[in-house]
């Protein structure tokens, strides 16, 4: 099996910056996390600050499978100084090509303004990249405002089920092997 070699780097955007997640980090993700409502399609209820402090310390150490990378950024509104959510991508390499499973979470206080959709642009960029071929994320079928983000950045419905999820994919042309 191939061995990963993916570790997130720093991403620009028009007003983004995806960052290299670090555990101090945690506080000010907590903050924009912290509002229930954002719980409304997955499992959870708003973390502590010590919470994330953990969370993040256990992302940042790397996956215990060397075919595997945990990539994990927060994303920087420029011009508000501010981070507004996050993104992370789990990228599987194998002898037969490479897949990234995605998620994205933008605070409350910054949806509808573009800044998820920027930021997965941001982060698809990268991992094409990177020479990933497959990209998939799973989306709760009442997520309307994320499945609509999907569909925009070319993902397409797979009818695949994982959970209480649907599955949708995106295949990476242009990637280098």
């Amino acid at each position: 099996m191939a061995e990963a070699e993916t570790a997130p780097g720093r991403i620009d955007t028009d007003r983004l910056v995806l960052v290299p997640l670090r555990v101090d980090h945690a506080h000010e993700m907590a903050e924009v996390l912290a509002d229930p409502a954002l719980y409304a399609f997955f499992a959870g209820a708003p973390p502590t600050a010590e919470i994330m402090r953990t969370r993040y310390a256990h992302l940042v150490a790397g996956s215990p499978d060397p075919a595997v990378s945990w990539c994990n950024w927060v994303v920087h509104l420029r011009e508000a100084g501010c981070l507004t959510g996050f993104a992370q991508a789990i990228v599987t390499r194998s002898d037969q090509g490479s897949t990234a499973v995605v998620s994205l979470v933008t605070g409350r206080p910054w949806q509808g303004r573009g800044i998820g959709g920027e930021a997965a642009g941001g982060m698809l960029g990268w991992l094409r990249g990177q020479g990933v071929d497959t990209v998939v994320a799973d989306i709760h079928p009442d997520n309307r405002a994320s499945a609509g983000a999907a569909a925009r950045s070319g993902f397409t419905r797979t009818g695949e089920v994982h959970g209480d999820k649907l599955r949708w994919r995106l295949r990476l042309s242009g990637s280098r092997s």
